[in-house]
């Protein structure tokens, strides 16, 4: 098996993992309720996905 002949340098590493980054998450809005979900998931505030009701919600008490 080969073994590399010289160290890489600091420098060299670090520019080769310049590309590991987190990514932010993209958000998108609810075409039924309008607040901000995941793409291709139920919408967590009305429960409805691709115009369909999925799941039911329970609202929250206002005070």
């Amino acid at each position: 098996m080969a073994l590399p002949k010289r160290r890489h340098s600091l420098q060299r590493k670090r520019k080769r993992r310049t590309h590991w980054k987190l990514k932010g998450v993209t958000a998108v809005k609810c075409p039924n309720c309008e607040n901000l979900m995941l793409p291709h998931r139920v919408c967590p505030h009305c429960g409805y996905y691709n115009g369909r009701p999925i799941i039911s919600v329970k609202k929250k008490k206002e005070k």
